[in-house]
């Protein structure tokens, strides 16, 4: 990773930090009492950090762009998932009922899923390389990935996001959990339509035939 791209990542997460702990100081205790995360969500969310965080670092190989989705469509996905995420992880009130029991062996099972899913978008990236984008595009030189994950399922990275975020819903068992992995997942349904029609359109049959011999995300489901 250049160095100074290193620099940047580390200035913004210092902002973040000052800026976040100025707020709390400001907030009341009786609100900042509701807000705490417990510790299996405190480590949960620890653990989307540093996932988005190597996620920006990745997107540093990703290769010029030949086509892609328009700026309002990228710009309703990451809507529907920001909100989503922030409706997973924040105590909502009126939303705070518990559809699993409170345990430390649900939280612990939580935490293991969400890890393991992030390996999964860690590999899948890995083999994707520079055809990666945040965006539903084609890049130069596009193709069209079937080795590590890709042997299996088109969206791995899609699986492992939704396994990760399914993780942490359960190592939150609130109610508010299940209704975010809901938007999160009509978000990325509507991606994987864009995206397997593009693929459709740049490579023809040879998609046509890979598709025939894989799954979309979950291997025998879907």
């Amino acid at each position: 990773m250049p160095i100074k791209r290193a620099i940047r990542i580390a200035l913004k997460l210092g902002v973040a930090v000052i800026v976040g702990a100025y707020i709390g100081r400001h907030i009341p205790t009786s609100v900042r009492a509701q807000l705490r995360f417990p510790v299996g969500m405190s480590i949960s969310v620890a653990l989307l950090c540093l996932f988005s965080v190597y996620w920006s670092v990745a997107a540093k190989d990703s290769a010029p762009t030949k086509t892609s989705e328009s700026k309002w469509s990228r710009g309703l996905h990451l809507t529907l998932v920001n909100g989503g995420v922030l409706l997973l992880i924040l105590p909502v009130p009126g939303l705070t009922r518990r559809f699993l029991p409170d345990s430390q062996f649900v939280v612990a099972a939580g935490l293991v899923i969400e890890a393991a899913f992030i390996l999964l978008a860690v590999w899948a990236r890995r083999h994707l390389g520079s055809n990666w984008s945040g965006e539903v595009r084609v890049a130069a030189g596009h193709q069209l990935v079937r080795t590590g994950p890709y042997r299996f399922v088109r969206h791995p990275i899609y699986t492992a996001v939704l396994g990760m975020y399914f993780g942490t819903a359960i190592v939150s068992g609130e109610i508010h959990a299940p209704i975010a992995l809901a938007i999160v997942a009509l978000a990325y349904w509507r991606k994987i339509r864009m995206e397997e029609r593009a693929m459709a359109e740049t490579f023809g049959a040879e998609h046509e035939a890979y598709r025939r011999d894989s799954w979309a995300l979950v291997p025998f489901l879907f």
